[in-house]
């Protein structure tokens, strides 16, 4: 009893626990569907999902009410506290379910506690939106016009993004006489335009066809979409070529030109491309002698002189022609075309040349024959009668001989090579028929040459510059001269003029090549002992009398860095560049202990002086100013300074690579008594040594001036009469006058200054402030101040 009870128990628990699941999984998996328009705003109301589920709104929140979301951005956002569905943003249905029939969404809703989910499906409805749209805005097809009714021409579908009724429904074709349009409905791919054919196509009459075709939406009101479809008639050979006229003659001269134009003939085939094309030939029953006498162009039609057409011979031709086409299957088309021959003067004079000269000499006179021509014409009568003469202006003229027809060309003026070596002279012959025909021949006459010209130096005079140092025996310069003359004629040589004038000067020691003009020096010159030289080269012909010219050639020497600086002061008595200075130890800094004094021969930068210390004992002491060459205490003496003191000053000049001398100048430190002993003897001296350095100077300002003078007398007969002024801003200087030194004194204030040393460059200037090779001289009205 108790087994079967507890069994009965056991059977009425496992039907409740069934009866209880049966109903939560019917309340888990319940189902809900919406329906809505797409294009909605962002926050429209779909539809209450808790109203609908019976859910109780106060446990909503609590059971954490929820869309289950994937991983895109939801379309739809559902309120835990109404249970309320909207829309989280605007809905596009071609973008949700693109190119579906149907647009569905489904949505899963959640509550916890316990678990219940429920599904709930939106409808997407669509609305018309979108036009048909076609995958080009301009079709072309090309159509044959062989075609037969019935071809069909499949065409490209209208896309609308759109679905159901509002996608595309039919197509339109604009009307035409020559095509319709069928729909092939392909499903779920659409509806497929194709175009046929329902009447043949003529190229001829309308070579092109235009169409519009139209796809249509279901919507309400209906959306379009236009294509245009453009179709090419292909051309078939279906028309033969017609000659314009209906007959061709024309008239034509005998002995007209090889390529003359006859006549044209022309003929029109309305097909296209090559079907259209036409060519033109003889027909088959031409003979070979017209063919001989006649050609036609191909393309043009034009009937043209291939050969000598004679009125003797024949007086007219009646040639076939042929036009046809370049079709696969060609037509040909036939036309006769008459030509009759003129006839004319046709035999022209005949020119022969019986004798002619190979040249003439350029001194023959008026009147010297140079060829004979015989001129005769096969013709009679006034065909035969001939007017012949040289053509152009030509120093030759045309002169009848004894003989019949026989005429001589001969001079009418003077000859000369040298302007024209060669004449063609053209002789023309001309009849007296209707028209008159003439003849030309053309004979070559050379003019021999004579000695008539005299050499030409290309430049008078010559005008050279020549750097001092230059090695002996290399080309220095060259001279070139020219004749007009050929042959031996105008073969050159050279030699330098050396007579009384020029003997055992400088011409000596220059020799100069025959042949090429070269010049070349035998010795090296030196600028400071020549400023410039002159001579002159003959240039002589090898004709016979030979003819000759001279030339003047001026060659300046130009200066070169060598000489090196030579000291003035101090130079003991041995000749070696040294000198002894006593100063007192007292004396303050800036006192003047001497000045070392050079000069250099050369001139511009080459002579411009630097003084620099080369070794000092003690550098703190003694300073030496760079441009004039004064040294100078840089401050007082101490006990604890040296006595003697050696001091070696550097002359250099400022050549491109510059020369030097030094001078050893000792500086003895005595107290101020025994300066003062030592000081009247060392005035003496000073005063003695600067009289004979005035002096110097004095004697080597009167050379300069005399060779200065001179060199001006002889540049002004050099240039004939030209001058050119050379100016610097403080120096006015004509040339370089060729003295070892050159010496200018002027004043500043209260001290007289002299310029010691070379010359300056044409065009140099002295630059204010520059104190090289400038020596400072005692004013004698003040002989007690130091200066």
């Amino acid at each position: 009893m108790r087994q079967r009870g507890r069994e009965s128990w056991r059977q009425g628990s496992l039907f409740l626990i069934s009866l209880v699941l049966l109903v939560f999984f019917t309340a888990a998996s319940a189902q809900l569907r919406y329906s809505i328009s797409e294009e909605l705003k962002e926050g429209s109301f779909v539809g209450n999902i808790a109203k609908d589920l019976g859910i109780d709104l106060s446990v909503m929140k609590q059971r954490r009410f929820r869309i289950m979301s994937g991983s895109t951005e939801p379309l739809f956002k559902v309120n835990e506290n109404d249970g309320v569905l909207y829309t989280s943003r605007k809905i596009d249905r071609e973008e949700v379910c693109k190119e579906s029939a149907v647009c569905l969404v489904n949505l899963k809703t959640m509550l916890e506690n316990p678990l219940e989910v429920h599904y709930v499906t939106l409808e997407i409805t669509d609305l018309n939106d979108h036009s048909p749209t076609f995958p080009e805005k301009t079709k072309r097809l090309e159509v044959s016009e062989s075609a037969l009714p019935g071809a069909r021409y499949q065409l490209q579908n209208a896309h609308d993004p759109d679905g159901g009724i509002n996608s595309v429904q039919q197509y339109k074709l604009s009307p035409n006489d020559n095509f319709r349009l069928e729909i092939k409905d392909r499903g779920r791919d659409g509806k497929t335009p194709i175009l046929q054919l329902q009447k043949p196509l003529d190229r001829e009459a309308k070579s092109s066809h235009k169409l519009v075709l139209t796809a249509m939406d279901g919507g309400n009101p209906p959306k379009t979409g236009t294509v245009e479809i453009h179709i090419d008639v292909l051309d078939v050979n279906d028309n033969m070529p017609v000659f314009t006229k209906d007959t061709y003659s024309a008239v034509l001269r005998e002995n007209a030109p090889i390529g003359t134009t006859v006549i044209q003939v022309n003929a029109t085939d309305l097909d296209d491309g090559s079907n259209g094309e036409v060519i033109y030939t003889f027909g088959s029953d031409v003979k070979g002698k017209i063919r001989d006498l006649f050609d036609i162009d191909s393309v043009t039609g034009k009937i043209i002189v291939k050969g000598h057409v004679d009125f003797e011979e024949q007086d007219s031709y009646d040639i076939d022609i042929q036009a046809s086409d370049k079709g696969s299957i060609p037509f040909r088309t036939d036309k006769s075309v008459i030509i009759k021959i003129e006839d004319a003067n046709d035999n022209p004079p005949e020119i022969e040349v019986a004798s002619l000269s190979s040249a003439v000499s350029e001194d023959s006179r008026p009147g010297t024959t140079v060829a004979l021509i015989s001129i005769t014409d096969l013709d009679s009568g006034m065909n035969g009668k001939i007017i012949s003469y040289v053509a152009e202006d030509s120093p030759f003229t045309l002169t009848p001989s004894i003989q019949d027809n026989m005429f001589a060309v001969v001079t009418k003026s003077q000859l000369d090579r040298e302007q024209q070596s060669k004449y063609d002279i053209t002789i023309i012959a001309k009849d007296a028929g209707e028209p008159a025909l003439t003849s030309e021949k053309t004979i070559s006459v050379f003019v021999s040459d004579t000695n008539d010209n005299g050499p030409e130096f290309t430049v008078s005079p010559y005008t050279f510059y020549l750097i001092e140092n230059n090695p002996p025996g290399a080309s220095v310069f060259s001279v070139r001269a020219s004749d007009r003359d050929e042959g031996d004629n105008a073969l050159i040589s050279y030699h330098i003029l050396r007579n009384a004038r020029y003997e055992g000067k400088v011409t000596s020691f220059l020799n100069i090549n025959s042949e090429t003009g070269d010049i070349t020096a035998l010795k090296s010159f030196d600028f400071e002992s020549m400023k410039m030289f002159q001579f002159q080269v003959v240039a002589t012909d090898s004709g016979a009398p030979s003819l000759s010219s001279n030339v003047t050639v001026n060659v300046f020497i130009l200066d070169q860095n060598d000489n090196a600086p030579v000291i003035l002061y101090p130079v003991s008595s041995n000749g070696s560049a040294e000198g002894l200075e006593e100063i007192p130890r007292n004396v303050n800094a800036g006192h003047l202990v001497t000045k070392v004094r050079a000069y250099d021969a050369d001139i511009g930068y080459n002579g411009w002086l630097l003084f620099s210390l080369q070794r000092v004992t003690d550098h703190s002491l003694f300073g030496l100013d760079r441009y004039t060459g004064q040294i100078r205490t840089l401050r007082s003496f101490t006990e604890t300074d040296e006595a003697e003191h050696k001091l070696v000053i550097l002359v250099k000049d400022n050549g491109n690579v510059s020369l030097s001398a030094t001078a050893t100048v000792l500086v003895k430190v005595v107290e101020p008594k025994e300066a003062f002993a030592a000081s009247d003897v060392k005035s003496a001296a000073k005063d003695d040594e600067e009289n004979n350095v005035t002096f110097y100077l004095m004697i080597t300002l009167g050379s300069v001036s005399v060779l200065f003078l001179i060199s001006i007398i002889v540049l002004i007969a050099m240039q004939c009469s030209k001058s050119t002024d050379y100016t610097s801003k403080y120096l006015q200087e004509t040339n370089y006058d060729g003295t070892l030194c050159h010496s200018i004194q002027y004043r500043s204030g209260d001290k007289r200054y002299m310029l010691v040393g070379p010359r300056m460059s044409i065009g140099s200037t002295i630059v204010p402030g520059s104190h090289a090779n400038t020596l400072v001289l005692p004013d004698r009205r003040h002989t007690s101040e130091e200066v």
